[in-house]
């Protein structure tokens, strides 16, 4: 039987990425993007090994912003956009974590939802 020979992995090389944080009032999810929009790098407080009540930290979030930071450095993005979503506590702590690992941050969008007058809310309670 002939061994099949294994290509090598192709180190993917970006010079600027863009940066979705979700952060809710339980935890911080961020993703990483090239240009096109396909995820290159993702990650998250729960991923980061914080339990609990934990996970929606500004602290936790850092740690999270701290790790994709190194990664992407090693992909060579120098550049950045970042889009913020969602009224969580991670937000900001997220930003300043890619800002102090050195990467140049060109464009910080907030794209949270807000309603126009939205869905109708329930009817009152009657006790």
């Amino acid at each position: 039987m002939a061994y099949k020979k294994r290509s090598k992995r192709v180190k993917r090389h970006l010079d600027s990425a863009v940066v979705y944080v979700r952060s809710t009032f339980n935890n911080t999810i961020v993703s990483v993007t090239n240009l096109e929009g396909d995820v290159v790098l993702r990650g998250s407080c729960g991923q980061a090994g914080f339990k609990g009540s934990r996970k929606g930290t500004p602290f936790a979030a850092s740690q999270v912003g701290m790790s994709l930071a190194r990664d992407m450095i090693g992909f060579g993005v120098r550049d950045v956009e970042v889009n913020l979503q969602g009224p969580g506590s991670g937000r900001d702590s997220v930003v300043r974590a890619l800002q102090a690992a050195g990467l140049e941050i060109s464009v910080l969008r907030d794209v949270t939802p807000l309603p126009h007058n939205g869905c109708r809310p329930p009817k009152k309670r009657r006790v």
